[in-house]
């Protein structure tokens, strides 16, 4: 999205709306000399030591007449005279500082002082891996944070606005949105949830996702809580707002839908055919997940009728020496799986893991050698937790390990009818959420045919020129997308 600025001020006002972008102003002598940069962008040492001491230290009753004057004076080499609007706004973004020597000159100097070093240390992203596509994340540090996306996101509209939550940690908190694409009540209604919050201490972004929430009733997150810089790029170029703590290497995103949680940023670094069928693959993963062990309990319980006969035999094979009902042989299995992977995260990456395999192993054995559980319920609970880490956002995937207990209950009590309560409760539920006013299920319901495009499935970037409909984007088109053109080996001839 291009905003049009015709003159220096306009865009000095426009990067002003930023609570990074900074102003320094410094009497020489009779007259005053402008600084403005990014302070997210730019090395403060070099700026203190090579710039604003420079100008300070200089004799009071001294002037500069013209502004190619500073090249004289400034101990860097890397400074640029310049009165071209596209080449400041440029450098701006890129970590100079721009030095103004009255109010109205057009003409300025834009002074070398990029961080180039903060930006890429040790920052790699650890729960949200891919091997398509950039690894960079977020860090605990907030103005690093800002600095990564300011360097992938390279316009003046990328607004930052810092706002302090918590009555005792006075925790600083960042709102960022791309000014001309975010729907301004979008922007408001964060802006007034973050107002209102009245708590002692912001840990992590994570407890803002909750004190914000449309509903506190509900196991579904309903802010994508991400570390990856290109998810959070890729929501702010659609028009959502973007919110992060300090001392919290993960933003909150929103207005969410459910389909969010089930897009990964590798799905467009594929090609469509291959991105939206690994993303078919995740939800069915999860569908399989929240319904295989209630399944197996219905059937075993209450409808052997459906059951194959060739089927049959080895189920009953499997469940002879069994003195659980199957109700409690499911419950029994979740629980163990659910106890193995609590242990194995919270114990060092290397135990952990040794933990889970060996665990899992050992306890599986040992658990259809004493019978006290079939060697087929097993496989089906080793694949359903297999699929339910198929979601790329860790806070869905807790929602589905919570979730599957309840269908099971009502499965062990009402069968086949159980299953159908659960899951008419689970769509009502969905359907009646909202994430920061905006409908969960969208665009399923309210059905938003243009939006589906990359809802089930990933479309070709031919078709995604646009942004999702339902956020109320104040530029609709992101791209215009041009037809290709192929070459023939004869028309090269």
């Amino acid at each position: 999205m291009k905003t049009e600025l015709k003159n220096l001020d306009q865009l000095l006002k426009l990067a002003g709306q930023s609570s990074d972008f900074k102003t320094t102003t410094i009497l020489l002598g009779k007259q005053k000399v402008n600084i403005f940069y990014y302070s997210t962008l730019i090395d403060a040492k070099w700026m203190q030591q090579h710039l604003i001491l420079v100008v300070q230290n200089r004799s009071l009753d001294s002037e500069i007449k013209e502004i190619e004057d500073i090249k004289d004076w400034i101990p860097i080499n890397d400074i640029e005279i310049t009165d071209e609007l596209t080449n400041i706004q440029s450098k701006l973004l890129k970590g100079y500082a721009l030095v103004q020597l009255n109010e109205n000159d057009q003409k300025c100097a834009l002074v070398n002082l990029a961080d180039n070093h903060g930006l890429r240390e040790n920052n790699d992203t650890e729960n949200e891996f891919s091997v398509v596509g950039p690894k960079v994340g977020f860090v605990e540090d907030l103005d690093t944070n800002i600095g990564l996306l300011r360097a992938q996101i390279n316009i003046p509209n990328l607004i930052i606005k810092e706002i302090i939550v918590g009555t005792t940690s006075k925790t600083k908190v960042a709102i960022i949105y791309i000014d001309g694409v975010t729907n301004k009540q979008s922007i408001q209604t964060f802006e007034q949830r973050l107002a209102d919050i009245d708590h002692d201490v912001v840990f992590d972004s994570s407890i803002l996702d909750q004190l914000m929430s449309d509903n506190s009733l509900t196991p579904f997150p309903l802010f994508v809580s991400t570390e990856r810089r290109d998810r959070v790029v890729y929501s702010l170029i659609n028009g959502q707002v973007a919110v992060i703590s300090d001392g919290s290497p993960y933003f909150v995103t929103g207005p969410s839908t459910l389909f969010d949680f089930f897009i990964s940023p590798e799905d467009y670094y594929l090609p469509w055919i291959l991105g939206s069928f690994f993303r078919l693959i995740r939800i069915f993963g999860v569908i399989f997940s929240l319904f295989s062990t209630s399944m197996y309990v219905v059937i075993t319980t209450f409808h052997y009728e459906v059951i194959p006969k060739e089927l049959l035999g080895p189920l009953i094979f499997s469940r002879k020496n069994v003195p659980f009902p199957p109700f409690f042989e499911v419950l029994f299995l979740e629980i163990t799986i659910e106890f193995l992977r609590e242990a194995g995260a919270r114990l060092p990456t290397k135990i952990g893991q040794t933990l889970g395999i060996v665990g899992g192993i050992v306890l599986g054995q040992a658990a259809v050698e004493a019978a006290l559980t079939s060697n087929i319920l097993l496989i089906l609970v080793a694949l359903s937790a297999l699929a339910s880490f198929t979601t790329p956002i860790y806070k869905m995937s807790n929602a589905i390990r919570f979730l599957r207990f309840p269908i099971i209950i009502l499965s062990a009590i009402w069968g086949g009818i159980g299953i159908f309560i659960g899951v008419g409760f689970l769509f009502v539920h969905i359907i009646r959420l909202k994430s920061l006013g905006s409908p969960y299920a969208v665009p399923i319901f309210p059905l938003r045919t243009m939006d589906l495009k990359d809802s089930f499935i990933r479309s070709s970037f031919q078709i995604l020129n646009k942004r999702p409909q339902y956020l109320r984007p104040n530029s609709l088109f992101r791209y215009l997308p041009k037809p290709v053109k192929q070459k023939n080996d004869l028309d090269e001839e």
